[in-house]
């Protein structure tokens, strides 16, 4: 019997899953993490100590309950991203990893190399405009910031690269993080901009490029000491959380699109044909040679995570009992989600968090309902991005653990008139690391889908107006403070 291994790193946890070829899970287990807050504006993670030593307990929790007798077939890894993990020859991280665009921290650099190498050129050659999700200006950051630091760098990974360098001793990166990694990457032609990232990289090489469900190597001695995976077992190379996750929900044909409910909310959508918009992100896809469009919000389950560890010892259970006491709409309660923030459609490192409407009549569960609503509101603006881009959305399939909460789920479609169809397995990317190693390794073919529908969550039509009315003014609230914002930031720098 063969089993395959998927391991996801994500903001808030790791988890890992034992599957069959046919998608059967065979064992899960989950570490719980945190990411590091050294300074306003930084969002940071030790690489070695938190994702390599998750991927290690992981592996030999899982592997001590696979059947008798049972061969590893492979493992594929992803990650949060995209980041920058810069290590030494040894693939010993020589700082803290740089999170991918809720560190904020080189504006200035975004600002830099933007008028260096021309917004229109970026957007052309990149897919995408810079920001803060963008790994080169954090490269430039570090170069400019800590010499000392950068001088001891011998190559640059990201979250999955890192472990796939840690697992087999190559230096690879999958297309869609690469793609991420503006502006390195030549979105049309699925190659790196050398030009450019000489310029940038300053003396570091630049990694092999690999599609997802390539198998870049096997797990060398050391490795299989660590993570008790079998020394030889075939390493596939992975790919970002978010991709990976489409690969776990069937979202794998033009038209279909992902609603992750994680740390941060995120979409991505398939392309049937090329197309970049200013407001969102064209990336390389899974699949070989293809493209896909997404976007994301800075915060999501962050911050209702930040709202209960403020909001006293109430348990999620009671809070999400609060909130559902209170009507749709929290009785003209608004919060702009911005307390990381925000990426697309604003793209605005310095915006900030808005509660509106407030009164003494608001409770606890008022001000929870009302950030899933803001969360939905935002995800909204983002959907209609994509309508403008002209690139038709047909099916919207969810995922995530912020489906636990069948509050923000529901809000979501009603606010934005959308259903979202949901699989009967939501483990999410770790399960479709399983099957991009099942594919990688040749187990199942390429169009594999382990995916099944299970239910849908309709838009309820009696709110439609109301969530209408209330999107409208919620739309005005960040250009109406923008300036004050920024102004507050200042003091928070």
């Amino acid at each position: 019997m063969d089993v395959l291994l998927g391991i996801d790193m994500g903001t808030g946890s790791s988890k890992g899953v034992l599957v069959t070829p046919d998608g059967v899970v065979v064992a899960s287990h989950q570490l719980p993490h945190e990411m590091s807050l050294p300074r306003p504006g930084w969002a940071e993670v030790d690489a070695e100590k938190v994702w390599w030593a998750d991927v290690c307990r992981i592996s030999k929790t899982l592997l001590d309950s696979r059947p008798p007798g049972s061969r590893v077939a492979g493992i594929c890894v992803s990650g949060v991203g995209p980041c920058l993990v810069l290590c030494d020859e040894n693939v010993s991280p020589v700082r803290p990893a740089i999170l991918y665009g809720i560190d904020t921290r080189a504006s200035v650099e975004i600002r830099e190399l933007t008028d260096l190498f021309g917004a229109d050129n970026i957007l052309a050659r990149g897919g995408k405009a810079l920001s803060s999700q963008a790994v080169g200006p954090k490269i430039e950051w570090v170069r400019k910031n800590e010499p000392d630091v950068f001088a001891r760098a011998a190559r640059w990974y990201g979250s999955n690269s890192y472990i796939a360098a840690k697992l087999t001793g190559e230096y690879v990166l999958d297309h869609p993080t690469a793609s991420a990694c503006d502006p390195l990457y030549s979105i049309r032609d699925f190659r790196w901009n050398t030009d450019w990232a000489e310029r940038i990289l300053a003396g570091l090489p630049l990694p092999r490029l690999v599609w997802p469900a390539e198998v870049v190597g096997t797990v060398h001695a050391s490795a299989a000491s660590e993570t008790g995976i079998p020394e030889g077992t075939p390493v596939v190379a992975g790919t970002l959380d978010a991709l990976a996750d489409t690969v776990s929900i069937g979202v794998r044909r033009p038209g279909d699109l992902m609603l992750m409910y994680g740390s941060t909310m995120f979409l991505v959508q398939v392309l049937e044909e090329f197309h970049t918009s200013p407001a969102l992100w064209t990336t390389a896809g899974v699949q070989e040679d293809t493209h896909t469009l997404s976007g994301g919000t800075a915060t999501a389950g962050t911050l209702t995570n930040w709202l209960q560890s403020i909001t006293g010892e109430a348990s999620f259970e009671e809070l999400t009992a609060e909130a559902a006491a209170v009507p749709p709409g929290s009785d003209g309660l608004l919060v702009l989600p911005y307390l990381a923030g925000e990426r697309t459609p604003i793209f605005d490192p310095d915006a900030r968090g808005v509660v509106a409407g407030l009164t003494l009549r608001h409770g606890r569960g008022h001000l929870f309902r009302a950030s899933y609503e803001g969360i939905a509101f935002g995800t909204r603006q983002i959907l209609e991005m994509f309508d403008d881009a002209d690139a038709p959305v047909e099916r919207v399939v969810a995922v995530g653990g912020g489906l636990r909460s069948p509050i923000w789920a529901q809000a979501l479609s009603d606010i934005t008139g959308r259903t979202q169809l949901l699989p009967d397995q939501t483990i999410g990317a770790s399960y479709g690391d399983g099957l991009l190693a099942a594919i990688g390794v040749g187990l199942v073919p390429p169009n594999t889908d382990w995916a099944r529908i299970a239910t849908e969550i309709e838009p309820n039509p009696e709110y439609r107006e109301r969530y209408d009315q209330l999107y409208e003014t919620w739309l005005r609230i960040y250009p109406s403070t923008r300036e004050q914002m920024h102004r507050l930031a200042r003091f928070n720098a």
